[in-house]
C-alpha cells in the first residue's frame, strides 16, 4: 500500500525543529511524523528505528495478536523488495534489522555503519509504508506465530508473566497478550491486518528516531523524502486508566519440574514522578546478586536459582513485581520469604546507607547501558512515546540523586505491601 504524495518538496520546506537539548534534536513534519536524533561523538555506526503507536493494548480481545502478526507480515515482502531481499539488504553489509511489538507500540529498527544509513532508512520506510500483506503470506506467517505461541507455552517462566498479566489487569487491554491466542491467530484475516496498517501506520502515529554518527538535518531530509507523503490520519485512541486490579493468590496446575511464582501489582504510568523511587525500590529488592531477594531466597535459604524483581511502565499505569522459580516442595517457603522481604520494605522503606548504595548501582547501570547507539536510540524514542521532555544523562542521574527516604517509604508502603499484590503460581501442587 503506497500512500506517498508526489508533492514532497513542499513538506521538506515546512519541517521545523521543535526541540533542541544538547546533542538531541527533534523536528515535526507537516503530516505529524516526529523525527528525533542524538549525535554520539566517537562512533562510526547509526541505529535508526520507526515506532508506530499501535500495540496489543489497542486491540479487541477478538483480534488479540493482530499488531504482532502485522509486524511479522511486513517482512514477507514489499512493493520494492522480496522477503529475501529485505533479509539481505542490511545483513550483507554487516548491519542488522529487527522488530518487536509491545503493549502500546510496534517498532522496527536497524543498526548499520554510518555510510549505510540512507539504505537502512529506505529499508525501514519500505517495510512500514509499502508491505504487500498478501493472503498467501498470512497463511504462512500465521503458522510461524502459532509456533511462537507454542514456544511460550513450553516455557513456563515466560508463560507465567502472561497469565499473571491477564489476571491482574482483568478487562483492561493491558491484559491482552502480545502474541494473541491460538484461536485469535488462527481466525485472523488479511482484512484485519490491512485495516490496522491503513489506519495506524499514519503520520500522527509514526515516530522516526536515530542515534549515532549523524547530522539532524540530513536525517530529517531523508525522512521527508521517504515519509513526507504519508497521510496524517487520526491519532490512536487514548487508553483508559485501569480501575480495580486483581489481588490475592491463584494457582494454575501444570506438569513441570518447578513452580513458577510471580507476585506483583499495578504502579503509576511512565510520566509519574514516583517512577524514580519505584525503580530504586525494585533494584534494592531484586536488581542483582547483592539485592535483598537474591541474598535471602537464593544465598541464605537456597530456595531458587532464579529470583529477581521487574518493572514495566506504560502510559496509563505500570506493573512491578517479583519472580522466583523453585521446586514444588519449596514453593511455600519461597513465597513466605518473598512476602517477608516485601512486607519489610513496605513497613520500613530503605535505610539511608542502602538507599545511597542502590542509587549508585542504578546510576552505574544506566551509564553503562548507554554505551551503544542501540540503547541510546530506545532511550531517545521513549521520551517522545511518553510525551516527556528530553532529559540528558546528567539530568536523569540528578533525579535519582534527589529521591528522598520519605519518597521511597511512601512508594514502598503504597505499592509493595504483599497483601495488595496478586500472587500467581504455575506448576504442580506441592
Amino acid at each position: 500500500m503506497d500512500r506517498h504524495d508526489p508533492h514532497q518538496a513542499t513538506a521538506r520546506e515546512e519541517a521545523r525543529v521543535i526541540s533542541l537539548t544538547g546533542e538531541m534534536s527533534e523536528s515535526l513534519l507537516p503530516n505529524g511524523i516526529r523525527v528525533l536524533t542524538e549525535q554520539i561523538p566517537g562512533v562510526r555506526s547509526v541505529s535508526v528505528g520507526v515506532w508506530v503507536r499501535q500495540g496489543a493494548a489497542h486491540e479487541t480481545r477478538e483480534a488479540m495478536g493482530a499488531s504482532h502478526l502485522l509486524e511479522h507480515m511486513v517482512f514477507k515482502g514489499t512493493a520494492k523488495r522480496s522477503a529475501r531481499e529485505i533479509a539481505l539488504a542490511l545483513e550483507s553489509l554487516g548491519g542488522s534489522l529487527d522488530a518487536y511489538t509491545s503493549r502500546e507500540h510496534t517498532s522496527f529498527q536497524a543498526r548499520v555503519l554510518d555510510e549505510h544509513f540512507p539504505l537502512a532508512l529506505d529499508v525501514l520506510g519500505d517495510l512500514t509504508l509499502r508491505p504487500l500483506l498478501r493472503e498467501e503470506d498470512l497463511a504462512l506467517e500465521r503458522e510461524v506465530v502459532l509456533e511462537e505461541i507454542a514456544t511460550v507455552e513450553d516455557t513456563p517462566d515466560d508463560l507465567v508473566f502472561d497469565l499473571h498479566g491477564e489476571l491482574l489487569w482483568g478487562d483492561h487491554p493491558y491484559g491482552n497478550t502480545i502474541l494473541g491466542t491460538r484461536e485469535t491467530v488462527e481466525g485472523m484475516s488479511a482484512a484485519t491486518i490491512r485495516e490496522i496498517h491503513a489506519t495506524r501506520y499514519t503520520g500522527e502515529n509514526l515516530l522516526v528516531a536515530a542515534a549515532g554518527h549523524l547530522e539532524h538535518e540530513r536525517v530529517v531530509e531523508g525522512v521527508e523524502q521517504l515519509f513526507g507523503g504519508v497521510e496524517p490520519g487520526e491519532p490512536v485512541p487514548e487508553l483508559g486508566a485501569p480501575e480495580a486490579l486483581s489481588t490475592g493468590a491463584h494457582h494454575q496446575e501444570r506438569a513441570s519440574a518447578q513452580t513458577h511464582l510471580v507476585m506483583g501489582g499495578g504502579i503509576p504510568g511512565h510520566s509519574d514522578a514516583r517512577r524514580y523511587p519505584l525503580a530504586i525500590i525494585s533494584s534494592a529488592l531484586g536488581g542483582g546478586m547483592s539485592s535483598r531477594l537474591f541474598q535471602r531466597v537464593r544465598e541464605e535459604l537456597a530456595l531458587a536459582y532464579s529470583v529477581f524483581a521487574f518493572q514495566s511502565f506504560y502510559s496509563r499505569a505500570g506493573i512491578s513485581g517479583v519472580y522466583v522459580g523453585t521446586r514444588p516442595a519449596t514453593a511455600r517457603r519461597a513465597t513466605e520469604a518473598v512476602r517477608e522481604e516485601l512486607s519489610r520494605v513496605a513497613r520500613e522503606g530503605i535505610p539511608g546507607g542502602e538507599l545511597e548504595q542502590t542509587k549508585q548501582q542504578l546510576k552505574g547501570q544506566i551509564m553503562l547501558s548507554l554505551e551503544s547507539t542501540g540503547s541510546r536510540l530506545f532511550r531517545l524514542a521513549s521520551f517522545a512515546l511518553h510525551g516527556e521532555p528530553f532529559l540528558t544523562l546528567d539530568e536523569v542521574l540528578k533525579k535519582l540523586d534527589a529521591v528522598t527516604s520519605q519518597e521511597v517509604s511512601e512508594a514502598a508502603g503504597e505499592f509493595f505491601d504483599p497483601d495488595k499484590l496478586l500472587l500467581l503460581s504455575l506448576g504442580p501442587l506441592s
